[in-house]
């Protein structure tokens, strides 16, 4: 699994030109990582910027693109999604992340799948990732959208993920939530999300925004920010701690 997913990645990286990488922080709207063991959901459909004029209505973008952001630690998240096959209102993409990159060769996990978008807003996607020193992760996620007009966006996600630890001792298991966002005008968002892991008792939850600070025709600028915590019985204290990030899209 582990060399297919580095097959996909290489390529989707040559794809989408490594230039335009930036940075953003885990607990993000794009959520990559949590606690450098527990991948949650990707949000693989999420779409930063919607043309309706130059995409025909449509709130899916027919580009290859790719997302860079940090994390508070120093590293950087990629995003990668190359278009394969496209019809007028559907998309069937290949994709590819790297998170927790740290410049020197190093990542706290890596990964790639396919995603399916619909121009009504909906999707869904199927993806693998390995994570080094752990395991492998298969994740299956779609998305909903509840309400889109001119100035306002409601979209509810769903995520399911099972772990297959390296580590024999350990078993495999799942961890699934969602999450409910909401955007204002392509320009101010909100979002409420929990994920859940029997294994470990815990359940983690998040409050989000972000603000779009620059928007072009191939490029997009996003400011994020917010608050999350876990409970667990064996978390001996619980409190909401803030995250902050930018995160930078391009579109080829």
């Amino acid at each position: 699994m582990c060399k297919s997913i580095t097959i996909i990645l290489s390529v989707l990286m040559v794809c989408a030109n490594g230039r335009y990488l930036i940075q953003e922080d885990y607990r993000s709207p794009y959520i990559f990582i949590e606690d450098g063991r527990n991948i949650r959901a990707y949000d693989l459909q999420e779409d930063l910027s919607r043309d309706p004029q130059e995409y025909n209505l449509s709130r899916v973008r027919r580009q290859a693109h790719g997302v860079l952001s940090s994390n508070p630690d120093g590293t950087s998240n990629f995003m990668a999604k190359v278009p394969l096959t496209v019809d007028d209102k559907n998309m069937l993409s290949a994709v590819g992340t790297v998170s927790g990159a740290s410049g020197k060769g190093d990542f706290k996990a890596a990964g790639g799948g396919l995603a399916w978008d619909n121009v009504n807003g909906h999707g869904a996607s199927l993806t693998g990732q390995h994570i080094p020193d752990f395991g492998d992760q298969l994740t299956a996620a779609a998305k909903l959208n509840l309400l889109h007009n001119d100035k306002h966006d409601v979209t509810a996600q769903a995520f399911a993920t099972r772990s297959f630890p390296s580590n024999p001792n350990i078993p495999n298991f799942d961890t699934y939530g969602g999450k409910v966002g909401y955007t204002y005008d392509n320009k101010v968002g909100a979002s409420l999300g929990m994920q859940h892991t029997d294994l470990f008792k815990k359940t983690d939850y998040s409050a989000m925004g972000n603000y779009n600070l620059f928007k072009g025709r191939d490029s997009s600028l996003d400011f994020n920010a917010g608050m999350s915590k876990s409970v667990s019985p064996y978390i001996p204290t619980s409190r909401w701690e803030p995250s902050a990030g930018l995160s930078f899209t391009k579109w080829f």
